[in-house]
């Protein structure tokens, strides 16, 4: 048996806690077990061993029936074996050594019943501590997911509201820079239910970039682009960096999408994870678009998006920057 199956058996005991005959009915059986038992080995002990075989029967009944059974079972096996194995036998002869050996008998039995019901209160109550704990935790975790829900859907209608705001300005750049804001707040509607875990525990990093991919996509409604993660030495995500990496990622990924497939339906975008040496994690979002400009400086570029997405990478203590090659790509590098 698993160690849970032992608890949950453990838990258990006493058994037939509502059903007293059968608890005695039992408990009596185990009694006459004991004494059949002690009487066939009677001529092949050593005298001294008035009891050997009712401790057991008590302790067993104790333990699987209560200390009422356990109380019982001591009474009947201490009588009987003071009637037939302790000398004078056959007889309640009440001499100073059948006192000292029924004395020795009592304090045993009632050292075993005391400690045994004692551990099975003590582990009664573990077990409602227990189940108090499971339905904290069940409770603390649905309304953790409720918070992310409505945070979510907070988010998803402030996006909203911005973009019905735009339809009032007519400057261009003022229409594009609401644009962003409606898509990044969106965007962020979008992830905010995976980007944290109800225990506080860091997520693997690949199972936290494929599903931001597929949304980032999703959100830009292209369908003939295509996202594929590699991920060569899986690392793990610390809460914290959760929304700074994911608003970098899908910066990159929006820019790929704007500018590298801007005249085009289909295109590929890889986000690739791997360790740059020992102390650094690299992460290139690489698409096989049209490439970055003659002479394009990220510095001089004005960009907004990529201004954000240099401010949190230096917030995690790592770089951005983007190279140029077939197509684009965008590199994060980390700290390990």
């Amino acid at each position: 048996m698993t160690n849970a199956q032992d608890r949950i058996w453990i838990e258990r005991l006493p058994l037939a806690a509502g059903r007293p005959v059968l608890g005695f009915g039992v408990t009596t059986l185990l009694i006459l077990a004991a004494f059949a038992l002690r009487w066939v080995a009677d001529p092949y002990l050593p005298g001294g061993f008035p009891f050997v075989t009712f401790f057991p029967a008590v302790i067993l009944a104790s333990a699987l029936f209560g200390a009422r059974c356990g109380a019982y079972a001591g009474l009947v096996c201490g009588l009987l074996a003071w009637y037939f194995f302790v000398d004078p036998k056959m007889s309640f002869a009440i001499r100073s050594d059948t006192l000292l050996a029924m004395a020795f008998y009592l304090l045993v039995v009632v050292t075993d019943v005391f400690i045994i019901h004692w551990m099975q209160r003590a582990n009664a109550k573990l077990a409602r501590e227990r189940e108090l704990s499971r339905v904290l935790a069940d409770t603390r975790e649905l309304l953790f997911r409720e918070l992310q829900h409505r945070v979510s859907n907070n988010l998803q209608v402030a996006a909203g509201l911005i973009s019905l705001q735009k339809r009032r300005i007519d400057d261009a750049d003022a229409r594009a820079a609401l644009d962003e804001a409606s898509r990044r707040l969106a965007l962020i509607g979008r992830i905010s239910r995976q980007l944290y875990d109800a225990g506080g525990a860091a997520r693997r990093m690949r199972e936290f970039l494929e599903p931001l991919c597929h949304d980032v996509i999703e959100a830009s409604g292209r369908t003939g682009i295509r996202c594929h993660v590699m991920v060569e030495e899986d690392a793990t995500l610390s809460p914290d960096a959760a929304i700074p990496l994911a608003l970098i990622v899908a910066e990159s990924m929006a820019n790929a999408i704007e500018h590298g497939f801007a005249d085009r339906e289909h295109g590929v975008i890889e986000v690739e994870l791997s360790r740059d040496g020992a102390q650094s994690l690299r992460i290139e979002v690489r698409d096989d678009g049209h490439g970055l400009p003659e002479g394009f400086d990220i510095d001089g570029s004005g960009s907004l998006g990529l201004s954000i997405a240099r401010t949190l990478a230096a917030q995690l203590s790592g770089t951005f920057e983007l190279v140029a090659g077939r197509g684009t790509t965008a590199r994060l590098l980390l700290p390990a």
